[in-house]
């Protein structure tokens, strides 16, 4: 059976500024096949919309509890995201 594509909304605590959190979950997520963005929060989070297969978030959301080299990641909320047109790059915004 073939995997629904849908997507999440992933807000993610803890040390995960100035680590590469951004570029680090840029270059995962493409690896994974998924399209969305990642960026900053003012309160020190990361959030990201990861969309894609069911199978490639799944897998994404557990390398977000782990994180790159030098993060420590305190806590991956998870929220399904509603949208109107698919994304169909993986980017950092601001």
């Amino acid at each position: 059976m073939p995997d629904r594509y849908n997507a999440v909304r992933v807000r993610i605590s803890g040390k995960v500024q100035g680590v590469g959190f951004r570029m680090w979950t840029r270059d995962e997520a493409v690896r994974l096949g998924l399209t969305g963005w990642v960026r900053n929060e003012r309160d020190g989070a990361v959030v990201a919309l990861i969309a894609g297969s069911d199978t490639a978030i799944s897998t994404m959301i557990e390398r977000f509890s782990r994180g790159p080299a030098g993060s420590s990641v305190a806590g991956v909320e998870t929220e399904a995201a509603q949208l109107e047109k698919m994304p169909t790059d993986f980017g950092i915004t601001r």
